[in-house]
């Protein structure tokens, strides 16, 4: 779908009110959200909430108001947020990317959302959508008032194996990649400025690209994605933190609070939700989309299996309980 009038890349639900808000995350910048929430709302009584986190790369505008706008239509309120140094958020410079700082802009959320007299603060979850699959869970990891998580198309950014797309990084790549991190900051300071890696291009040439890519830039390209606002580059020293931050490693932590894990039978990051699904602690569920990619979980609203997440937001973030299972289902 074109990108709208309104500068979102899907139409509102004439049941949702949709409202944009600021605050500020622990290091003191600014966030830019939307917060969503059925028109007919009592806010008189308190309810659960969901914050949301955009594809690495991705803005609100996208994916997350995807997400919250539908499960807005479905009675629940949801916050979709731009990520520190990108989108409509604040941060100097531009386009950083943090493990560290992406994960707190989760906790800024909760933060947010519990400052809503109608929100019960032991009801929020939250939902990472690619990229931030792997940022909401390192959150959840350390703040437990996220009360159960799930991701969609999840990657871990600072587990991609950058010596190969699967299997371990060698020692060698490592010190090879941050030798080459430490050269681009001398580059960096000498320019005055950081250098930017390579942003989405102007124009889709499929036939160009690998197929990762080219799945990628058929989103964020071509109108059924493309945002000005999300451009694809991130700063290039910003790949040291991933580096010096690793894998998920404490996702045992998570428990007894529910994980539920989103990905598609065809997608290229399938093997991360895999991953994920094998080392965290009961209680946990994975759903696998028949004949979904990567890039149909972020917007194809036919596919992603939204019935399934208001049954787990409904029920985990009221009583405790889930299933340990891993399902094929057809949304």
């Amino acid at each position: 779908m074109p990108m709208q009038p309104d500068g979102y890349t899907f139409a509102l639900d004439p049941t949702v009110v949709r409202t944009s808000v600021r605050y500020r995350n622990r290091f003191g910048i600014l966030i830019a959200a939307d917060l969503y929430q059925p028109a007919d709302l009592d806010e008189s009584t308190r309810h659960a909430a969901v914050v949301i986190g955009p594809p690495h790369g991705g803005v609100k505008e996208q994916g997350p108001g995807v997400y919250a706008n539908e499960l807005a239509r479905r009675g629940l309120v949801a916050l979709a947020f731009d990520p520190s140094y990108n989108g409509e958020s604040a941060g100097e410079p531009r386009h950083i990317t943090s493990p560290e700082v992406f994960a707190e802009d989760f906790s800024a959320a909760v933060d947010f959302a519990g400052s809503l007299s109608y929100i019960d603060r032991g009801r929020i979850g939250a939902i990472g959508i690619c990229g931030s699959g792997g940022f909401a869970l390192t959150a959840a990891q350390i703040d437990p008032r996220i009360r159960a998580v799930a991701t969609s198309a999840m990657y871990d950014i600072s587990g991609v194996k950058r010596d190969g797309w699967q299997g371990a990084q060698t020692d060698a790549g490592r010190r090879a990649e941050l030798a080459d991190l430490a050269a681009q900051r001398w580059a960096d300071v000498d320019a005055g400025r950081p250098a930017l890696g390579p942003t989405f291009p102007a124009e889709y040439e499929p036939e160009r690209l690998d197929p990762v890519t080219s799945e990628f830039q058929e989103y964020y390209v071509l109108d059924r994605g493309h945002h000005p606002r999300s451009i694809g580059g991130f700063t290039l020293t910003s790949e040291a933190a991933h580096i010096g931050h690793g894998a998920l490693a404490h996702l045992p932590d998570i428990s007894p609070r529910p994980i539920f894990l989103i990905t598609g039978d065809i997608a290229h990051s399938r093997y991360f939700s895999d991953e994920v699904y094998a080392k965290a602690a009961e209680p946990k569920r994975l759903v696998v989309i028949p004949d979904a990619r990567h890039i149909d979980l972020y917007d194809r609203t036919d596919v992603i299996p939204f019935d399934l997440l208001e049954d787990f937001f409904r029920t985990s973030l009221t009583s405790s309980g889930s299933t340990d299972a891993t399902l094929a289902v057809r949304a």
